[in-house]
């Protein structure tokens, strides 16, 4: 069996360390996508049963993307340290899956971002004519955000709060576009680090087919 020698045997190194530092990166992903998901305050916001559930689809593809990570970047440093050539394929293939399901959910939530806030603002404000549900609800809406009212009601329904609670609307568009950033920026440096994964899986790949050639 023929062995990748003098340069290629860095790209091997550089690619299992990059592996290793990919299957950390998923361990990360994942515990970010839980924490999103499992966060005493958007949990508490979100756990009526009519509550939108557009923001957790984000949350779900998160999750499952830092799963998918975790167990390609053991397929890449069981590939790079055994210079499987099977491996490597199997590890390329995946991050082509994933990085294709990285952009789509990217698009999605670039796509999606005003209606997942529009639709929980929606939510709130029935929540408002819902007197069956409206006390739960607000409160909860209200004590997490430290908020009242809506940006045209706060005046009429607010008149015991301080002059600097903000209005429920600023309030939940806020709370939401910071937790929608963390899941598009955590989508756009794992799919730069995909590129160079898939870089240098092909050119290790391409080394360990040439050198058994030759063989």
């Amino acid at each position: 069996m023929g062995k990748v020698e003098g340069g290629m045997k860095c790209v091997k190194y550089l690619l299992f360390i990059f592996n290793f530092i990919f299957w950390l990166m998923g361990t990360l992903v994942l515990a970010v996508g839980l924490w999103l998901r499992l966060e005493q305050d958007t949990v508490a916001l979100l756990s009526s049963e009519k509550a939108p559930e557009t923001f957790f689809i984000g949350v779900y593809i998160l999750i499952g993307a830092g799963g998918l990570v975790m167990l390609v970047g053991f397929f890449g440093c069981c590939g790079a340290v055994r210079e499987s050539q099977c491996l490597l394929g199997l590890f390329f293939a995946c991050l082509l899956i994933i990085f294709g399901a990285e952009v789509a959910a990217g698009v999605f939530g670039f796509l999606n971002k005003e209606k997942i806030i529009q639709d929980i603002q929606t939510f709130y404000h029935e929540s408002a004519k819902d007197n069956s549900n409206s006390t739960v609800v607000l409160t909860t809406y209200h004590r997490v955000l430290n908020c009242c009212g809506t940006s045209s009601t706060q005046g009429s329904q607010c008149a015991d709060v301080p002059p600097t609670t903000k209005n429920c609307d600023s309030a939940i568009e806020e709370f939401f576009n910071s937790k929608l950033f963390v899941i598009g920026y955590v989508g756009i440096g794992i799919a730069g680090i995909m590129i160079i994964g898939m870089i240098f899986s092909m050119v290790l790949c391409c080394a360990i087919r040439n050198s058994r050639e030759v063989i």
